[in-house]
């Protein structure tokens, strides 16, 4: 039976059957699930875990294990704060507290209103301008509180 005779999401359907049956599948398959709709909903997941032939336990554990993978989506606004050594050096912990703080919400997290994902993240490669963040894409370097708050302030205008 074709898996989408069986009430598989029609988003998910052909990125399915693009990864069946290769070896190694499910990584790939969830990188690409979650560039389609920007998250892996777990609504999902039984129907990706029957079509890698796999437990929804192992499917399940491997979204929860890698912080990359989201399974709610991303506020409009994705501020990713970097907590590489050089950056946790230079303050990226205080800087840390200052946007939780800012946002009302543990990193990690999302705000009520969807508008902020508040992350973490071990390196964004700007080792030799630490700390380092990253908002909506654009990465800045040399942080001080007073960077991070206009950057966060300028954000929270816009939509």
């Amino acid at each position: 039976m074709e898996t989408r005779d069986r009430g598989v999401p029609g988003p998910l359907a052909p990125l399915l059957e693009a990864h069946r049956g290769r070896p190694g599948a499910l990584l790939p398959l969830l990188h690409a699930v979650q560039e389609a709709v920007g998250y892996v909903p777990p609504a999902w997941v039984p129907s990706i875990a029957e079509a890698l032939d796999l437990s929804r336990a192992e499917v399940h554990g491997v979204i929860r294990f890698y912080p990359h993978f989201r399974q709610t989506p991303a506020g409009a606004h994705r501020v990713v704060l970097c907590r590489g050594e050089s950056c946790l050096a230079r303050g990226a912990e205080a800087l840390i507290a200052q946007a939780e703080q800012r946002l009302g919400v543990p990193l990690g997290g999302d705000t009520p209103d969807g508008r902020f994902s508040l992350e973490g993240v071990y390196c964004l490669g700007l080792c030799g301008c630490s700390p380092a963040a990253m908002l909506d894409g654009q990465v800045h370097g040399r942080l001080t509180p007073q960077r991070l708050d206009a950057l966060l302030a300028t954000a929270q205008e816009r939509p």
